[in-house]
C-alpha cells in the first residue's frame, strides 16, 4: 500500500488509528492495520480502481433510475431525444467524450521534456 500512495496510507492511518508516525511502528503492525482500514478509505479506494464510495455510487444509481422512469413520460422520449444524463457515468467518468485538457507527469524530468515540447524546443 505504501508504494501505491504514500500519502494516502498515512492520512488514513492518521484519520483511523491516530497514528502520525507509521515508520515508528513495527512493520508488520503498520501492515495489519493498514489491511483493517474500512473499504472506503482512501488507500483502499485507490487499491480496488473504486473513484467513488459505494453508498455514493448507489445512491446515484437510484437517482439515475428515477430520472429515467420520469424522462420515459416526456415528450422528448417519445420521438428518442435527448435522454437525460447519467451520474453514475459522470462519477465513474464514463460518457466523457471530449478530453480534459489535463495532463500528468510522474517527475520533474518528464514535465520538464513536454515544457520543451510545447515550446518548440
Amino acid at each position: 500500500m505504501i508504494e501505491l500512495n504514500e500519502d494516502a496510507l498515512i492520512c488514513d492511518l492518521a484519520e483511523t488509528y491516530q497514528i502520525l508516525d507509521y515508520r515508528s511502528l513495527p512493520p508488520k503492525l503498520v501492515a495489519t492495520l493498514s489491511v483493517g482500514l474500512r473499504g472506503e478509505s482512501r488507500i483502499k479506494m485507490l487499491a480496488s480502481g473504486v473513484p467513488v464510495p459505494q453508498n455514493t455510487l448507489l445512491l446515484a444509481s437510484i437517482a439515475d433510475r428515477v430520472e429515467l422512469f420520469r424522462y420515459g413520460f416526456t415528450d422528448a422520449a417519445k420521438s428518442g431525444k435527448k435522454p437525460p444524463a447519467l451520474l453514475v457515468d459522470a462519477l465513474v467518468g464514463e460518457g466523457n467524450k471530449k478530453p480534459s485538457g489535463v495532463e500528468k507527469y510522474r517527475t520533474p524530468e518528464e514535465f520538464e521534456a513536454a515544457l520543451a515540447r510545447l515550446r518548440g524546443k
